[in-house]
């Protein structure tokens, strides 16, 4: 994956994000914190370290759907979220490669989580079989009655600690743990189990700025913490899938070629523009620069340019390209519909598929052409004009 560190070998990662976020009244995950996913922060953090083979993300069922396919291009693991933080991790545990020694176990809503916690945690489950993250009380516990109307008694603050994740295992202790655990009953973390199994984890120092992102209170102290830190911008950032719109039109006019995806197609007239009017490649050329928020084609081929009179689209076409290269930016997929009364363009899909995949360097199978005609309405139902719209994802 770009931009990941050399892996120290033997350890594979679990990121648990299927929760409902129902403590901040909306999913958590995919909240913005400095601007970025949350998500994608927590993640980074573990695939940028260089101290894993594999990361394995599980989702809940709509962000799944939504962004699994992103993140599986840029190489991390996705599995379905279980109705329990258990059962996700279960899921998870199936796709952790036999031969992994190691295995960290994280909470998606801890994005401020550093290589060195990480690394401590991992030596420590190395030594011990298991290791726990953790900091000292701030305030006085008391246990309360059953009823919740009066306190019992205060526990000595000394003896208790507040527990964070990552939560690391050696593989054989982990799967002893999900073995053990009751099917339907979930548990606040793993490391619970170890106490049924009287095992014992290890202590490993922790701060207080690996926060868990719960309450929208918690959202600004996130932020807080990161005015000065200095990590997370050095991190690799993993790439994630981006939507992109675009839209064209042009009149057609006699005494112009006509001309789409790059393809001249008989007909007794043309598209009439600055260019060769070529509405297709426009319409999918805003797209991509709208997908990496590079503005659109007019900026880099303004009309009032007389220099570029007649220009081929497909020289638009390669401008974008360069540009998505300098943004590290790669086309996932195209989808465009041409909107036209005449000439019917059904027999030219192919033909257009393979001149858009060529021209955009990319397979055919991932781009797609059609076209609807607008039944005599307007301009366009009167053969005096033809539009498309474009929608594309691009990975960046």
């Amino acid at each position: 994956m770009p931009g990941r560190k050399v892996k120290t070998g033997g350890a594979e990662a679990i990121i648990l994000a299927g929760g409902s976020g129902a403590r901040m009244g909306r999913d958590k995950q995919y909240l913005l914190l400095a601007g970025r996913p949350m998500i994608e922060r927590t993640v980074e953090a573990f695939a940028g370290s260089g101290l894993f083979d594999s990361v394995i993300l599980a989702l809940g069922p709509e962000n799944l759907a939504k962004y699994g396919p992103g993140w599986e291009e840029a190489g991390i693991k996705t599995v379905p979220a279980g109705e329990t933080r258990t059962e996700s991790l279960r899921n998870a545990f199936k796709l952790v490669g036999a031969g992994a020694a190691l295995v960290a176990v994280h909470d998606g809503a801890r994005p401020l989580v550093t290589r060195e916690l990480i690394q401590a945690c991992l030596a420590k489950a190395a030594e011990a079989g298991a290791a726990v993250p953790a900091v000292p009380l701030k305030d006085t516990v008391k246990t309360v009655a059953a009823d919740g109307k009066v306190f019992e008694r205060t526990p000595a603050r000394a003896s208790l600690l507040a527990v964070q994740t990552p939560q690391c295992y050696r593989r054989e202790v982990l799967a002893a743990i999900l073995d053990a655990a009751g099917r339907g009953k979930d548990y606040s973390d793993e490391s619970q189990v170890l106490e049924e199994l009287g095992l014992k984890a290890a202590v490993v120092p922790s701060n207080y700025r690996n926060i868990k992102v719960t309450t929208p209170e918690d959202l600004v102290i996130a932020e807080a913490f990161m005015k000065d830190e200095k990590t997370i911008s050095t991190r690799a950032k993993i790439p994630l899938a981006r939507a992109g719109f675009g839209y064209d039109i042009h009149r057609l006019v006699e005494g112009r070629p006509l001309i789409l995806g790059g393809v001249k197609i008989e007909h007794a007239k043309g598209l009439l523009g600055h260019s060769d009017g070529d509405v297709l490649l426009h319409s999918i050329c805003d797209a991509l620069l709208g997908a990496i928020s590079a503005g659109e084609i007019g900026v880099y081929f303004p009309p009032t340019d007389l220099t570029l009179m007649g220009i081929s689209s497909i020289a638009i076409a390669e401008k974008t390209i360069e540009i998505l290269a300098s943004k590290k930016a790669r086309i996932i997929n195209v989808d465009a519909t041409i909107v036209a009364e005449e000439p019917k363009l059904k027999p030219h899909y192919e033909a257009m598929r393979s001149s858009v995949a060529a021209i955009l360097k990319m397979d055919k199978a991932d781009v797609s052409i059609k076209a609807k005609s607008r039944e005599g309405l307007g301009d366009i139902g009167h053969g005096e004009a033809m539009s498309c719209y474009a929608a594309v994802s691009v990975l960046k």
